[in-house]
């Protein structure tokens, strides 16, 4: 006999019922009686095993910091000389003078521009510009700690892959393949020729060094067309800058300043770019306030070209985002400027 308790409550008032089973099948009784298995478990400590469960479940593991990362990277290549480790990331601050972005007295260009070939400034140092600061090198010795940290921990590894020379070398192939691919995309660009209406049989052959890379830009050259300027020399005489635009010309209908850069990883997202979209703006407010050039730009592209002739990232940047990037650049002048009067600021090569 076997007996069932169940609970019923009825209108608050709990009631124990009992029923009576009648067992006939007797074969749970030898399962009851058969021996337990022996568990290995059960030498377990449970009490220290559920305390230690508890600890791992509890603490957060993050990803690796700079600090982290310097210390692994001493173990393996020795300390670190120049670098010093970003305790904090630094504030962003807004700019002590908004100065503007574009220039009043001139109207935003929406009409085609007259036929002609597209401009082309050349630098001239000896024309007065022999003390004028160009982006690159503003951008450069403006660099926050943890930059410098993470390109100065990329530079000792590929030093301890390729050895002092084997980087020299290394370095200086890059700069040549960019001086051979803004070559080969000049001569596009001055053509006047669109790359949508050209004939495969006109195309021109190309190094090797750079045919990867134009064959990754020939879908956004497709949509390039109107270039008012090509490698050409911009200037803001008021906030005392310089430098040389890759390239002015409309993208699917839009004025825009395009950078052409060159890179051996994928670079999908904007955010890939790092100083890049400062120095497109930096690009932009100098034309837009330079009289050489009798129209304003307000509008930013970024084709990132690969050597193994996959497919351009292209990051276009709308006014609004471009007047952001504007405040950033006038934060890193201002602090160039601060840099400058100070007997203790970092020296860099300047590229241009």
């Amino acid at each position: 006999m076997y007996i069932l308790k169940r609970v019923v409550s009825t209108g608050g008032t709990i009631v124990h019922q009992c029923t009576s089973l009648t067992v006939k099948n007797l074969s749970v009784c030898y399962c009851l009686r058969s021996p337990k298995r022996h568990s290995p478990y059960s030498s377990v400590d449970c009490e220290r095993y559920s305390s230690l469960v508890k600890s791992v479940m509890s603490s957060r593991v993050s990803s690796q910091t700079p600090e982290t990362l310097l210390t692994e990277d001493e173990h393996i290549y020795g300390p670190v000389v120049k670098a010093q480790t970003p305790s904090s990331r630094p504030e962003m601050r807004e700019p002590k003078t908004l100065h503007p972005f574009l220039h009043c007295e001139e109207s935003v260009e929406t009409e085609e521009p007259e036929p002609g070939p597209p401009a082309r400034i050349l630098l001239n140092r000896d024309q007065g510009r022999s003390f004028v600061p160009s982006v690159t090198r503003i951008l450069q010795q403006t660099l926050s700690q943890e930059q410098i940290f993470y390109l100065e921990r990329w530079k000792r590894k590929m030093i301890a892959e390729l050895g002092e020379e084997g980087f020299k070398e290394y370095s200086q192939n890059l700069f040549r393949q960019g001086k051979l691919f803004h070559s080969a995309l000049e001569d596009i660009l001055m053509s006047g020729a669109t790359w949508k209406n050209k004939n495969p049989s006109e195309t021109p052959e190309y190094p090797p060094e750079v045919q990867g890379y134009m064959e990754s830009i020939s879908h956004v050259l497709e949509d390039v067309g109107a270039v008012r300027a090509t490698e050409s020399t911009v200037q803001h005489d008021t906030l005392n800058y310089l430098g040389i635009v890759d390239c002015v010309a409309r993208y699917r209908g839009v004025l825009c300043v395009i950078d052409w850069k060159t890179s051996e990883k994928p670079k999908p997202f904007l955010s890939n770019t790092y100083d890049n979209p400062i120095q497109v703006a930096a690009y932009a407010g100098a034309l837009n306030n330079d009289g050489n050039y009798k129209y304003q730009v307000e509008n930013g592209l970024i084709v990132v070209a690969y050597k193994d002739g996959s497919p351009a990232h292209a990051h276009q940047l709308r006014s609004e985002l471009m007047l952001e990037y504007w405040k950033t650049w006038l934060v890193r002048l201002e602090k160039f400027t601060e840099q400058r009067s100070s007997p203790a600021s970092s020296v860099f090569v300047e590229k241009r």
